[in-house]
């Protein structure tokens, strides 16, 4: 069964099951809690807690869970799953990889750290431009809405510079929450790529370098990558002749 959860932040939903869940569960539990907070949310976040005596999905509810997935793939904004290691955990890591959300999974001993990090923003980007000089730190987690929000900025500063030279800051980040803000990351290097005159991009992990080797093959300008101990060689090649 499913019992919904009550006293979450707004723009949260939360489910609580325990036993084998049913169709009916999804249909008249889950299905509209998500629609009603979808008609006031344009995107909700989710809780969803799995009781030590939880025993699966039955046929029919798995077809439902995944209709309803299907129905309402790009309206939420992030999923919290609290559930102990097992069975359960490792088919759930499996899911959360095709997500288009962040999925984070946490122990049933940490259900406050899971609601803290429904409710908090986990990452950011910063711009500043110095003469032709263009700075781009990414912080955290970046989800999709902080794309959006500097969209506008990054265009503005774009068009204040002919062929800027961009120096790219990836020291304090930490990935992209889900599919869809690495879709609008990789939709910002389309959109400008032929702009910058050369670019450097500092990385603290090897996946960031390899990554960023990988997007530059999309970019013309010159690029060059440095570890994180490299700033300052970062900086002085960015602004070499």
């Amino acid at each position: 069964m499913i019992e919904l959860m009550h006293d979450l932040p707004d723009g949260t939903v939360g489910f609580c099951c325990r036993g084998q869940l049913s169709g009916d569960d999804i249909q008249q539990q889950v299905l509209p809690a998500i629609e009603q907070a979808m008609t006031e949310h344009e995107q909700i976040k989710c809780l969803v807690v799995f009781e030590p005596g939880f025993e699966g999905f039955s046929l029919e509810a798995a077809w439902e869970d995944a209709n309803l997935g299907l129905r309402h793939w790009n309206g939420f904004e992030r999923m919290a799953v609290v559930v102990d290691p097992g069975w359960l955990q490792n088919g759930l890591r499996a899911i959360g990889l095709l997500m288009p959300c962040p999925m984070k999974l946490f122990s049933s001993a940490e259900m406050e750290t899971a609601q803290r990090w429904l409710s908090e923003d986990l990452g950011t980007i910063h711009l500043d431009l110095q003469g032709e000089i263009l700075s781009v730190s990414l912080i955290g987690q970046v989800d999709r809405k902080v794309y959006e929000r500097i969209n506008d900025d990054l265009a503005n500063l774009f068009s204040r510079v002919e062929q800027p030279r961009v120096l790219l800051d990836l020291r304090q980040f930490e990935g992209w929450q889900g599919l869809q803000s690495l879709n609008q990351h990789l939709a910002l290097i389309r959109e400008y790529r032929h702009r910058p005159s050369r670019v450097a991009v500092v990385y603290a992990k090897p996946w960031q370098q390899l990554a960023q080797r990988m997007m530059a093959q999309f970019v013309s300008a010159k690029t060059r990558t440095f570890s994180g101990d490299d700033l300052l060689a970062a900086q002085e090649w960015i602004c070499a002749e």
